[in-house]
């Protein structure tokens, strides 16, 4: 069994958030592979379902960003998974939009989400870092993770969102370089 956590904030004002790219992320491959209802559980939503041949936990926490590992520990904990079955889709401001790479374990980048993660469990855990671009300055990177989306970039959005949807199995059989591969040249057409 495998966790795979979306990070984002919850309310329907952060929903087109560049930092609710964890939430986008979870409810398309729910969709896409048609995964069972929402319950409220963990602090969060799970929904319950397979990819391929790995039954996969698809969690979105309900804590607030800066308390995603009170969630995330919880669910770990009650399943009683190792680290191993963590992974961690979140938005990254060091890639270019729309780019998304995988990697084990690493820094936290300042990112509340993945500090907090680290903070009740470890560093030890597979990350999907979304890009989401770095606005060229500090002092607006605030307003740019919490910016909505624009509509010009939607189609991008869903693009890439559906590419990891549709790559999912290879994240699923632990094949990282697979769903890098696949997912850059899908997102190329």
């Amino acid at each position: 069994m495998q966790l795979w956590v979306g990070l984002g904030n919850p309310g329907a004002k952060y929903a087109l958030n560049r930092h609710n790219i964890g939430f986008m992320a979870m409810d398309t491959i729910a969709e896409v592979h048609d995964f069972g209802p929402v319950q409220k559980k963990f602090s969060g939503w799970l929904q319950e379902g397979r990819i391929g041949g790995a039954k996969v936990l698809l969690l979105k926490p309900a804590t607030f960003m800066n308390e995603s590992g009170v969630s995330v520990g919880e669910a770990m904990r009650f399943y009683k998974l190792g680290m191993d079955a963590l992974t961690v889709f979140h938005d990254e401001l060091d890639l270019a939009p729309f780019k998304v790479k995988v990697r084990m374990g690493g820094g936290l980048a300042g990112h509340n989400g993945l500090r907090s993660i680290d903070k009740y469990l470890g560093p030890d855990f597979r990350r999907v870092r979304i890009g989401i671009g770095h606005p060229g300055h500090k002092d607006r990177v605030t307003g740019h993770v919490l910016g909505n989306y624009a509509k010009a970039e939607m189609d991008d959005l869903a693009d890439m969102l559906g590419a990891i949807a549709a790559e999912a199995e290879w994240l699923a059989k632990g094949d990282d370089a697979r769903f890098m591969s696949d997912l850059a040249l899908r997102l190329q057409d």
